[in-house]
Order: structure tokens, then sequence, then C-alpha cells
């Protein structure tokens, strides 16, 4: 028999958990989407500020002379969102090689942005058109931009936060009926079912208590994230070593 020293340390031995606590945020992030998309659709005139695919299709159909869908709020939402992920590229290109200190950083500039278009949501008189849709809409998109490049950064399978067609793809082909190993299906279906939580949540505070009650409760997420980030960049875990 073994004796106690010349047993394994399992401690020791344990593999550290790659990602650490970013899939916890990053599942905020994802209902953050689901509610923000619900509030643009239904409140500032049939526009994503996520779902870039969508904005381009219904440029399609503003170019095609489909009512209800204006090009230039899809122009302002798809400028704005590059925008956002061009600062999300700058912020992973000067702090990406400490994952903690880039997603505290990208977390706090983004609720920034969110408190700053749920104080324009408060004091317009209507969110549905005009300039204070516009400025909603290029606030919002320039969020989404920063924690869909943030999310690209990070690279955690399965929570890009705003793309689900990559994740139920990967979901059916990647399955056991397809001849593959099915890897991490309960993640992919809590992160489809975390987007569409949002967006149901999203779409009833909008069309019953207003565009400002959505943007507080997506607020109030990501000051859970601000919360949860604050000493992540000071953090020296092996989750924090940027890739």
């Amino acid at each position: 028999m073994p004796s106690l020293s010349q047993q394994p340390d399992r401690a020791s031995s344990a593999k550290p958990d790659r990602h650490g606590p970013l899939p916890e945020l990053l599942f905020v992030l994802t209902a953050v989407t689901g509610l923000v998309d619900a509030v643009s659709y239904l409140q500032l005139g049939h526009v994503f500020v996520a779902n870039m695919t969508g904005n381009v299709v219904f440029l399609g159909f503003a170019a095609a002379g489909a009512a209800g869908f204006s090009a230039a709020a899809s122009l302002v939402a798809i400028a704005a969102f590059l925008a956002g992920a061009l600062l999300g590229g700058w912020l992973g290109s000067r702090w990406g090689g400490h994952r903690g200190r880039f997603i505290a950083y990208a977390t706090y500039i983004q609720f920034f942005l969110f408190d700053a278009a749920l104080v324009v949501s408060i004091k317009a008189a209507d969110t549905s058109t005009g300039a204070a849709s516009f400025f909603l809409i290029g606030l919002l998109a320039i969020a989404m931009g920063l924690q869909n490049a943030a999310a690209r950064r990070l690279a955690v399978p399965d929570l890009t936060t705003t793309v689900l067609t990559l994740t139920l793809t990967g979901l059916a082909a990647d399955s056991r009926w397809a001849g593959g190993d099915g890897p991490r299906p309960m993640r992919r279906l809590a992160a489809t079912a975390t987007m569409c939580l949002g967006a149901a949540v999203g779409a009833l505070l909008a069309l019953h208590f207003g565009t400002s009650s959505a943007l507080a409760l997506a607020s109030a997420l990501l000051a859970f994230n601000v919360v949860r980030a604050y000493r992540f960049p000071t953090s020296s875990e092996p989750w924090t070593v940027g890739t």
C-alpha cells in the first residue's frame, strides 16, 4: 500500500479553470443582448443595436421601399457598432494580455454608455423618432460593438453574447447524432435560453412600461458585472493570462 507521500497530489494536479468567472459574466451580457435588441426593435424603429446581420437585411428592406424600416437608423446602428468594436479592439491590443483587466475596463465603459442611454430615454419626450431615437441607437450600438469585440477577444467557447447562429449550428453539427462528440450542449442551450429570456423580458418591459424600464434593468445587470469585475485588474489567477 503506497504511503500518503507517494500518492499523487490531486490538488496540485487538478486542471485549473481556463476561463474562471468569465462564463458567468458573459451569460449576463447575453441576457443584456436580448433586452437591448428587444428595446431597439420595438421602440427605436425596427433596428437592432446588437445583431448586425439583421441590420444589413433591414437596410436591404429599406432600399427596396418596405414600410417600417429606416435606412438611416440601420446605418447609424452599423456605424456605431463598428466604432464600439474598434474601441474594443483597441482595449484588447492594449490590455488583452491580462483578461481580467481587459474585461473589467470594457465592462466599466459599457456600463457608462448604458447609463447615458438611460438618462437620454428618461429625459426624452419620445424615443421612437427624431434625435432621441438616433442618440439611443448610437449609444447602445457602441456599447454592443464593444461587448462583441470583448467576447471575441476572450474566446470563451459558445459564449459570443450577441450571435447564436454558430452556437445553434454547433449544437446540431457537433452532436452525437451527427457523428460528433457533442461538446458543451448545456452551455449552448443555456446561452440560447438566456438570450430568449432577455428578449422576452425586454419586450414585456418596453411594451408595457416604456424604454427606460428595460434600459434600467440592463444597466442593473451590467452593474452586477461591474461589481464582479472590480478586483479583476489586479488578479493573478491562471484564467487572466491572455491568449
